[in-house]
């Protein structure tokens, strides 16, 4: 999933193991994941997607500074996806908290650890199993 505010922006999906950066994308004032090697499409998340930060996740708050939370690892997520017009894309993090992928300071290394499950297929009833005793059983039964 990417922001409302990137639909503007070429964007591709998440590969598993490869490496991040956060960046601001050019024409937007929204911040979200890259290639390094191509900054200009955006690489969107599934709810889900568990993310390692190569250092503890520093971020912008609503001041002038910039805080650090002390964590690298945390999964891909939307807050309040109801209200609309506004950044849903968030980083969750062990103790529950989170930070808006808006909000992360650019220039963070992050890979991409594991996709969420999708498409499970329907629960298919077990095949009938055969209860007459093999040849091997019948051996000692008889």
């Amino acid at each position: 999933m990417c922001d409302y505010s990137l639909h503007a922006v070429q964007s591709r999906p998440a590969v598993v193991g490869e490496t991040l950066v956060t960046t601001t994308f050019r024409g937007t004032s929204t911040r979200g994941f890259a290639s390094e090697s191509d900054r200009a499409v955006a690489v969107c998340m599934l709810p889900g997607t568990e993310l390692a930060f190569a250092e503890n996740v520093r971020y912008d708050s609503r001041w002038i500074w910039t805080k650090t939370v002390g964590y690298r690892v945390g999964v891909f997520n939307e807050v309040q996806p109801d209200v609309p017009d506004r950044h849903h894309d968030a980083v969750e993090f062990p103790d529950g908290s989170h930070v808006l992928v808006t909000q992360l300071c650019e220039g963070q290394k992050v890979t991409v650890l594991q996709l969420p499950v999708q498409g499970q297929p329907a629960e298919q009833k077990p095949k009938a199993v055969e209860t007459r005793p093999s040849a091997f059983a019948s051996l000692f039964l008889s």
